[in-house]
């Protein structure tokens, strides 16, 4: 795959670092990044993704634009409220750049149509705002091999991982947090607050780990860091790294 010269000069100021290179901007170009959820941690990272130049993005959101989104959620105008999320999100890219591929879902990534949902991606990235979708979403990305860059926000806490659980010795995300999050039940924006340009801040980081994932073996960039957690505190601030083990006995990733 070689890149036409507008799409050269589009990405220039990547292809000039050595971290990057020719190698690294066609690999992020072969890309199919499925990103779940288009909220707050979504809107930034579809930004970056797609200034980056992934190829194909698959944006998947079951919601609908609120007002109370906008404090946050920056690819959404007051014009777009009532209007489905993954759909004005691909419109989005459709105008900041015709040459990605992009499809909207609507809809919500459960057992049973995860494997469709999920299926051809590159990499997955998920910021969705319940822990139920994130260990189907998690479950699933094991078992088709693909890994998952995962990203949440706790008022002033952010986290940002990727994972592997289907790569021998590495963790998934269910080795995190274990069984007992398979529920509807989290904390919520709504109800405990959230500082917008904290959560893209963590939405951008987000972006810039699934592009470790993507570039890995492609440019010296590329360690993807699994099953590293990167915590931010948003307060002090401070970042801080934990190593995620992986749980011999997970019902994720454990078979695999």
């Amino acid at each position: 795959m070689s890149l036409p010269p507008e799409r050269l000069e589009r990405f220039a100021r990547h292809i000039v670092l050595p971290e990057v290179g020719g190698a690294g901007q066609v690999a992020l170009a072969a890309a199919h990044v499925v990103l779940i959820g288009c909220g707050g941690i979504g809107s930034p990272a579809l930004q970056y993704l797609a200034a980056a130049g992934i190829g194909t993005l698959t944006l998947i959101d079951d919601d609908v634009v609120e007002l109370s989104n906008l404090q946050r959620q920056t690819v959404f105008t007051p014009a777009d409220i009532g209007r489905p999320k993954a759909e004005v999100a691909a419109e989005w890219v459709a105008r900041f750049d015709a040459a990605i591929e992009v499809r909207a879902v609507v809809g919500r990534v459960l057992g049973g149509n995860a494997a469709r949902m999920l299926e051809g991606a590159t990499l997955v990235l998920d910021g969705c705002d319940n822990f139920a979708t994130r260990l189907t979403v998690s479950d699933a990305c094991v078992a088709l091999g693909i890994p998952l860059t995962s990203a949440a926000v706790g008022r002033f806490q952010g986290q940002v991982a990727n994972f592997a659980g289907h790569l021998p010795g590495e963790a998934c995300y269910r080795c995190f947090v274990g069984d007992a999050f398979d529920a509807e039940d989290c904390d919520s924006c709504a109800a405990d607050g959230v500082l917008g340009a904290f959560v893209g801040t963590v939405g951008n980081f987000a972006a810039m780990h699934a592009i470790r994932v993507l570039l890995a073996g492609h440019s010296s960039l590329g360690d993807p860091l699994w099953g590293k957690l990167q915590l931010f505190d948003g307060i002090a601030p401070s970042l801080r790294t934990l190593r995620i083990a992986k749980d011999e006995s997970c019902s994720g990733c454990s078979a695999s």
